[in-house]
């Protein structure tokens, strides 16, 4: 039966002993190979009582059976949540009730602690571990080996992915089956992809990046995947000479500049490293191409409509830009408050529309209401300008996301914590340049009297309440916060002056 985006990417796959993954150790998985696994996972899901349209979240460390299991999601028409494995269990809680996921997967030494801390009726809790094992490769053990595909159509949701804005809790953006598609198929005709093409993937596949860009894009071209479980600078420099392209966030890019051993011979039959998830600061590209000869292709994208923009392939790649609108992608820069274009050069809002934009947030009919313009149009958040060149450069956020090595963290989510700590009358999160991780999060707390607030006793006081990557990597002490003369706190006051902390 049709199943819109798994017959796509995995057409002609049964039985091909073409190579998909390359592991460190290496091991060789075929598409042949990663094919059948999908429909054993796939029937142990529907052995599991899971349907089309039910949801099922994910904690997983990066393997080849994590993958496996998302795909075997999309064959069997059940909507996957993948969730950042930094994430603790207080947050994942809100992700698996807020969803309605019925399964929780998680990696043995956490499923337990999960299943401990969320409870909840009817929701089943299964392990799968890096190395294939867990209770849910029993399941799989018990499965039926033979699945028939369930159909799905093109609007047909396949995954949430959960995202952060400035007020309220976490939104879960519905992805449908051609959102996804569509989007790999651009991508893929874009930057010149084909079966040839061997990727270096040390992206997580919790996110767009490392799962809905740099996967799908291999698959639809049938290419294969260096399959690394996460940056690891000596691996990465090991395996380049067996890829010819690469995707990776800014972090890896200024790490392997670091390291002697890059070079332009380690490089020079590489034909393609892309960056993205957040800033790439210019002084990098220029180091990068001084250093390799090649020239980093940058591009632009969020959750909620996977990319939207990029450098061109043939042409010149512009440092400080994301380059022009994807083909099937209309792209215009607005006055946020009145939704009337602006000219050529001015800032304003940018907003998206293609077949890449997301259906719309979970269970938020109003919030999915008041980010889409009545003609379609859906309102990123993010400031931008389009140059007399024609290429889009963003300059700012106004939902003031920051994003830290390539994730999107909530201030207001850190702010409620911190606001809560002993010492501390309240609290204000911005994010400032960091040159490994784009932007880093810093605290700036008003004291509540006394000896003020012991940052020392907070940073572990909140540890247990938030994932690594969220927690304010510097600390600083006001008398009071800058106001306007509405109250509202100026947090582009507080970037300016905190902005060079980790210069």
């Amino acid at each position: 039966m049709a199943n819109h985006l798994f017959d796509k990417l995995l057409s002609g796959a049964a039985g091909s002993a073409a190579p998909f993954l390359h592991l460190p150790d290496g091991t060789v998985i075929s598409y042949g190979e990663f094919h059948d696994a999908t429909g054993r996972f796939a029937a142990a899901l529907s052995s599991l009582g899971l349907k089309p349209g039910d949801r099922l979240a994910l904690q997983l460390e990066k393997s080849p059976h994590a993958l496996t299991l998302i795909f075997a999601c999309i064959r069997a028409g059940v909507v996957f949540l993948p969730l950042n494995t930094a994430y603790t269990a207080d947050e994942v809680g809100y992700f698996v009730s807020d969803s309605g996921a019925s399964v929780v997967l998680g990696d043995g030494s956490k499923i337990d602690a999960l299943a401990e801390k969320i409870g909840g009726d009817g929701i089943r809790f299964l392990s799968l571990n890096p190395d294939g094992s867990g209770s849910f490769a029993d399941t799989v053990g018990r499965a039926p080996s033979e699945f028939e595909t369930i159909a799905r159509g093109p609007d047909d949701l396949a995954a949430f992915l959960y995202t952060s804005g400035t007020t309220g809790r976490s939104k879960g953006a519905m992805l449908t089956q051609d959102n996804l598609l569509s989007n790999a198929l651009t991508l893929a005709d874009l930057w010149r992809f084909t079966k040839d093409d061997v990727l270096l993937h040390a992206l997580p596949i919790f996110h767009t990046h490392g799962l809905f860009v740099a996967t799908n894009v291999m698959l639809s071209v049938g290419g294969s995947m260096i399959f690394l479980p996460k940056f690891d600078l000596d691996q990465m420099i090991d395996m380049m000479p067996k890829a010819t392209s690469m995707m990776g966030v800014p972090t890896f890019y200024t790490r392997l500049l670091g390291d002697p051993r890059f070079t332009k011979e380690l490089t020079a039959h590489m034909r393609l490293f892309v960056s993205g998830s957040a800033p790439l600061l210019a002084e990098v590209h220029t180091q990068f191409e001084a250093a390799t000869g090649h020239r980093i292709l940058e591009r632009y994208g969020m959750t909620e409509t996977n990319m939207n923009t990029s450098n061109p392939y043939d042409g010149e790649r512009k440092a400080g830009t994301v380059g022009f609108p994807l083909p099937d992608v209309s792209l215009r820069i607005v006055n946020p408050e009145t939704g009337a274009a602006v000219p050529d050069g001015d800032v304003g809002e940018i907003e998206v529309k293609g077949p890449n934009v997301f259906k719309g947030y979970w269970n938020m009919p109003e919030k999915t209401k008041e980010e889409f313009r009545p003609d379609g149009y859906f309102r990123t958040g993010d400031l931008g300008q389009i140059g007399s060149d024609g290429y889009v450069r963003i300059v700012g956020r106004s939902k003031d996301l920051i994003i830290s090595g390539g994730y999107n963290i909530y201030p207001k989510e850190i702010e409620l914590l911190l606001d809560d700590q002993p010492g501390v009358k309240e609290s204000a999160v911005v994010g400032v340049p960091h040159a490994d991780f784009g932007e880093g999060v810093v605290a700036v707390l008003v004291p509540d009297g006394g000896a003020g607030p012991d940052t020392a006793a907070i940073e572990k006081s909140i540890a247990g309440s938030l994932a690594r990557f969220k927690q304010p990597k510097a600390y600083f002490t006001l008398d009071e916060l800058p106001r306007n003369t509405m109250g509202k706190v100026q947090k582009n006051m507080l970037r300016d002056r905190f902005k060079d902390t980790f210069a």
